[in-house]
C-alpha cells in the first residue's frame, strides 16, 4: 500500500493468456470471447438439466431427503463445486487473499440475485416453508461471523479453519435431525409465530403425509417417516417426493439425449449444443436410464467436475472481457465475476423453482453460502495444520465492517423479503430482491471504488 491506497492483484493474473493479444481483442476479438460466454452458459445448463438435477434426485429418494435437506447438502455441495476449485487455488497456487470484493459480491448475489432469478424466470408459483429458510439463514449468518471474526487480526491458525468445519458438521448433524427439531419448534413456538400455528392447525385438520404441502400458506414439512434422521426405512417415502424430472417413472425408454427437439427454436439450440451434448454423453452416465441408474454417484461426482471446468472457462473468458472493456478490478468481482462462478447455484435452483419445489431452491440459495465458508475452513486447514505448520495465513481484512454489515442486512432483507410476501416465490419477490440486490450492489461499487467510505483500492502495477 502507498499513501493509505490498498493495491489489489489483477484478477486476469490468474488466469492463462487470452487468444489474441489486447490490440485484437479491442479490433474485435472480443466478440469471440462473448460467443464462448453464451456457450458456457449453454453448457452449464445442459450438465445440471440432464445429470446433475437428475443424480441429484435419486441420491435424495435413496437417502430419504426432504427437498431443502438435499437442497442444503449435495445439490450446495455439487453447485458450490467451482468455489471449492477456486478456494484451494488460492490457498496453493496463486497464494491471493481474501478480496473484499468476491466474498461481498459472491455472498450478495447468491442470496438476492439467484432469488430475483428464480421468481422472475420461473411461471410457477412455489410455496416455502418457514424452518428450512431460518434453519440456513441462522447457519449462514454464524459462519459468516466466523470468518469474520477470524480474518479480523490478518491472520488465520489452524484451530480457527478447524472450528469452520466443526460448524458446518454442527449444520449438517441438526440436518439430520430436521424433522425431530422442526416439530419441537412447531410446538414451542406456535403461540407466537403465526406460520408455525397455520402448520399446527393444518396438521390437526389433516392426518399427516408424506412429503410436502402445497395447498395454501405459508408451509411446514409434513412428519414423513418414523425415524429422526434424514436416512428412511420405507421404500414408499421415495414414490411419493415430487420428483424434478419425472424420476419415478425411470424406465429403458427415457428419451435420448439425442433425439431431436420439435419445437423449431429448441432445435436450433440442439443442433448448437450438439457437440456438447455427445461429450458430456460419452464421458457422464446418464442415471436416468435404467441401465445407469445405480452409477447415480457417479453422475453426481463427474457432472459436479463438469461444472468446475465450466465455471472455470467461463469465468475466465468474463475476466478477459471484462479488462478488454475497461471495467475496474473491484466492479468486476461485484458484478461479472461475482454471477459468474454463481452461475452453477443460478441454474439450478432455477430449474428446480419452474417444478415448484421452492424449499429446494432456497434452501440451495442459503446452503451454498454456508458450503462457501466450508470450502475457505478446508483449503485452510490443510495448509496451516499439515502444509505450512510454522505460522498462520496471511490474509487482507480491509472492509472489514461493511461486509460484516452487508452481509447481515443481505440475510435479514431476504428473509423479510419472503415473510412479507406471504412465504412464496413468485414474480413480485423476484423483483423485490431484484431491486434489494441492485441497491447492494451500486453501494458495494461506491464503497469499493473509495466514493463513499475510506476504502482507495488501485490495481497493482497500474
Amino acid at each position: 500500500s502507498e499513501n493509505g491506497t490498498r493495491c489489489i492483484l489483477s484478477s486476469i493474473s490468474e488466469f492463462p493468456e487470452g487468444f489474441f493479444t489486447p490490440q485484437e481483442r479491442k479490433d474485435g476479438g472480443i466478440v469471440i470471447y462473448f460467443i464462448i460466454i453464451l456457450y458456457m452458459f449453454l453448457a452449464v445448463s445442459i450438465v445440471c438439466d440432464d445429470y446433475f438435477l437428475p443424480s441429484l434426485e435419486i441420491i435424495s429418494e435413496c437417502l430419504g431427503l426432504s427437498q431443502d435437506v438435499a437442497g442444503a447438502t449435495f445439490m450446495a455441495a455439487g453447485s458450490s463445486a467451482p468455489e471449492l476449485v477456486t478456494a484451494f487455488l488460492g490457498a496453493f497456487v496463486t497464494k491471493g487473499d481474501i478480496g473484499v470484493s468476491t466474498i461481498l459480491g459472491s455472498a450478495i448475489y447468491n442470496l438476492l440475485g439467484i432469488s430475483a432469478a428464480c421468481g422472475l424466470f420461473s411461471s410457477v408459483v412455489s410455496r416455502l416453508s418457514c424452518w428450512p429458510l431460518f434453519r440456513d439463514c441462522l447457519a449462514y449468518a454464524i459462519s459468516a461471523a466466523a470468518v469474520l471474526a477470524m480474518i479480523s487480526d490478518n491472520r488465520i491458525y489452524w484451530y480457527e479453519s478447524a472450528s469452520l468445519l466443526l460448524i458446518y458438521g454442527c449444520y449438517v448433524l441438526v440436518l439430520c435431525f430436521d424433522i425431530k427439531i422442526n416439530q419441537y419448534l412447531m410446538k414451542k413456538f406456535s403461540p407466537c409465530c403465526t406460520c408455525f400455528t397455520k402448520a399446527m392447525e393444518e396438521n390437526t385438520e389433516q392426518q399427516p403425509l408424506v412429503g410436502w404441502r402445497e395447498e395454501s400458506g405459508p408451509l411446514i414439512r409434513q412428519q414423513s417417516r418414523t425415524d429422526s434422521g434424514i436416512f428412511q426405512d420405507e421404500l414408499d417415502y421415495s414414490q411419493l417426493s415430487t420428483s424434478l424430472h419425472g424420476l419415478d417413472e425411470i424406465s429403458e425408454d427415457h428419451p435420448n439425449v439425442f433425439t431431436m427437439p420439435e419445437a423449431d427454436m429448441k432445435r436450433i439450440l440442439w443442433v448448437l449444443s450438439l457437440p456438447i451434448i455427445t461429450l458430456l454423453y460419452l464421458t457422464i452416465p446418464d442415471c436416468r436410464r435404467q441401465f445407469w441408474r445405480n452409477w447415480f454417484m457417479v453422475t453426481f461426482l463427474i457432472s459436479a467436475a463438469w461444472i468446475s471446468a465450466i465455471t472455470y472457462v467461463l469465468v475466465w473468458m468474463v475476466t478477459i472481457a471484462g479488462e478488454t472493456l475497461g471495467i475496474p478490478e473491484s466492479v468486476m468481482g461485484l458484478t461479472l465475476l461475482a454471477a459468474g462462478t454463481s452461475v452453477p447455484d443460478t441454474v439450478a435452483s432455477v430449474l428446480v423453482a419452474r417444478k415448484g419445489n421452492g424449499d429446494m431452491a432456497m434452501s440451495n440459495i442459503v446452503g451454498s453460502n454456508v458450503f462457501d465458508m466450508l470450502c475457505l475452513g478446508i483449503p485452510w486447514f490443510i495448509k496451516t495444520a499439515f502444509i505450512n505448520t510454522s505460522g498462520p495465513i496471511e490474509v487482507n481484512s480491509s472492509g472489514l465492517t461493511y461486509t460484516a454489515i452487508s452481509l447481515i442486512c443481505s440475510i435479514v432483507f431476504i428473509f423479510l423479503a419472503v415473510h412479507l410476501n406471504g412465504w412464496k416465490i413468485d414474480k413480485r419477490l423476484g423483483t423485490i430482491c431484484l431491486v434489494l440486490y441492485l441497491v447492494f450492489t451500486v453501494l458495494s461499487i461506491l464503497y469499493e471504488l473509495g466514493i463513499i467510505g475510506n476504502n482507495p483500492t488501485r490495481v497493482c502495477g497500474n
